[in-house]
């Protein structure tokens, strides 16, 4: 079985060639989503919010159908986005203002996406298992989407 800090290097490798030559926003996010969902081990939930008009809106994602709004500062997302730090939750329902999207959640990870100090959006996911996420996925995941967003037409989005 392989290592968490094995996983992340594999899927940072798989996440250059899915988005080497692509340039459509959507597209690479979509398959961002899906290579997270199918990659990283007992997730229920991934994917990306993206800042519009002062607020979160539901991106691509892989998972049970989330949330479509979230204010700045409310929730997981909205919190992280407003911090702008990524902020790991053993148990949701222990986090003040957690907004229920998927019952079934009861970790999460939400990882700020910032591009030239302007806040694109979150990257967000979820687990049915409490503690999933430690300080690894965060350095993992903070890769990835480093990654994710120096292969991005941002323009296009």
């Amino acid at each position: 079985m392989m290592t968490k800090q094995e996983i992340y290097l594999n899927l940072a490798g798989q996440l250059r060639s899915l988005l080497s030559g692509e340039r459509d926003f959507i597209a690479n996010a979509a398959n961002f989503s899906a290579l997270l969902y199918r990659s990283v081990p007992d997730l229920n939930w991934a994917g990306l919010y993206l800042l519009k008009n002062g607020e979160l809106v539901l991106g691509p994602f892989q998972g049970q159908p989330a949330c479509v709004r979230i204010a700045m500062g409310k929730g997981v997302c909205g919190t992280a986005a407003a911090e702008r730090q990524t902020i790991l939750v053993d148990n949701v329902r222990e986090f003040p203002g957690h907004i229920a999207c998927d019952s079934a959640s009861n970790s999460e990870i939400v990882v700020p996406l910032i591009e030239h100090d302007q806040l694109i959006g979150v990257l967000d996911l979820d687990s049915p298992s409490f503690g999933r996420f430690d300080d690894e996925d965060a350095k993992g995941l903070n890769e990835l989407a480093q990654i994710f967003l120096d292969l991005v037409n941002l323009e296009a989005r």
